[in-house]
C-alpha cells in the first residue's frame, strides 16, 4: 500500500553522531498550526492563543537543542515543529488511548479546560493521515537507525507540565515536582532511571510517574523490543518559564545542563 506524502516542515531529526544511540524526543514544544488545520478548530483567536499557552510545552526544544550541543557524543534531536493541536504524536491513535475520556486522544476535540476544540463529529481520519502516520513512520525510522548503528536506541522524551493542574488532567491530584521522570516496565531499565535521577537532583525534587507517566516508544517497537529503552522527562513550567506561556528564564540553562549530564552519563 502506498505511504502517504511526508508533510514539509511538520517534524525534523537533527543528526547526532553515528555511534550514539540516544533520540532526545520533542513532540510539544511547538505552536503553529497549518491555515487549513486551523480552519476545523471552533476557538476564536484569543481563545485559541490562550489554548496553545496552556498545551505546548514551551521552549522544551530549545532545551533539547541546548542539551545535545553540549554533549560528548552528540545525540539524535527528533522534534515536532507543529502545535499538538494538530495531532498528539504520543497517543495511540485507537481506543486504547485513555485521554479519549476528555477528548484528547490524537486529534483533540477538547481543549485544556474541557471546552470544545473541533465540532462534533469531525472525522480524525485526514489528520492522523497526513501528520499522525508520516511522523510515528519517521520515529520508527529513526529509531530502528540507531539500532541499526549501535545495536540499541534509548529515547529521551523532553516535556513540561504546569505547576497548578488543569481540567484535563486524569492524574492531577498527585505530587507536582520540579522534575517528573516517567517510565514503562518494559523500556525503562533500572539503570536509566538512576541516570535520570542523578543528572536532574541538582534541579529541585525529581519524582516518578506523577503528574504524568509512561515513555513513548514507536508502536513497531513497543512492548517487544528489549534493545529500545525509553524515559519521559517531565519539567515543571515554573522552574524555567513564566506561565502560562511567557518567556524562559535563567533555569532553562540549569536543565539543559542536566540533560546533557544525562545523554552523557549513557554509555555510547
Amino acid at each position: 500500500m502506498p505511504q502517504p506524502p511526508r508533510p514539509a516542515g511538520a517534524f525534523t531529526l537533527a543528526a547526532g553522531a553515528a555511534d550514539s544511540p540516544v533520540l532526545l524526543h520533542v513532540p510539544h514544544s511547538a505552536r503553529e498550526i497549518p491555515d487549513d488545520v486551523r480552519t476545523s478548530i471552533v476557538l476564536d483567536g484569543p481563545a485559541l492563543e490562550r489554548e496553545l499557552d496552556h498545551i505546548t510545552d514551551a521552549h522544551t526544544a530549545r532545551i533539547a537543542e541546548t542539551a545535545a550541543g553540549a554533549c560528548a557524543l552528540t545525540p539524535w534531536v527528533f522534534a515536532n515543529r507543529l502545535s499538538r493541536l494538530v495531532v498528539d504524536p504520543e497517543r495511540f491513535p485507537d481506543g486504547r488511548e485513555e485521554m479519549l475520556a476528555v477528548g484528547m486522544g490524537a486529534v483533540y476535540t477538547h481543549t485544556t479546560h474541557r471546552e470544545v476544540l473541533r465540532a462534533a463529529g469531525a472525522d480524525p481520519e485526514p489528520l492522523l493521515d497526513r501528520y499522525f502516520r508520516p511522523y510515528a513512520r519517521a520515529m520508527s525510522e529513526a529509531v530502528a537507525g540507531r539500532l541499526a548503528a549501535t545495536g540499541r536506541a534509548v529515547i529521551v522524551d523532553v516535556h513540561s507540565y504546569p505547576s497548578r493542574p488543569l481540567p484535563y488532567e486524569l492524574h492531577g491530584d498527585g505530587p507536582r515536582p520540579e522534575v517528573c521522570l516517567g517510565t514503562d516496565p518494559f523500556h525503562t531499565p533500572p539503570a536509566l532511571l538512576a541516570a535520570a535521577r542523578e543528572a536532574f537532583a541538582g534541579c529541585g525534587d525529581v519524582g516518578l510517574d506523577s503528574p504524568f507517566a509512561g515513555t513513548y516508544v514507536p508502536l513497531e517497537f513497543y512492548g517487544t523490543d528489549p534493545r529500545v529503552s525509553a524515559l519521559m522527562v517531565e519539567i515543571r513550567r515554573d522552574t524555567y518559564m513564566s506561565e502560562p506561556g511567557g518567556p524562559a528564564g535563567p533555569g532553562l540553562t540549569r536543565l539543559a545542563s542536566a540533560l546533557t549530564a544525562l545523554v552523557d552519563a549513557l554509555p555510547g
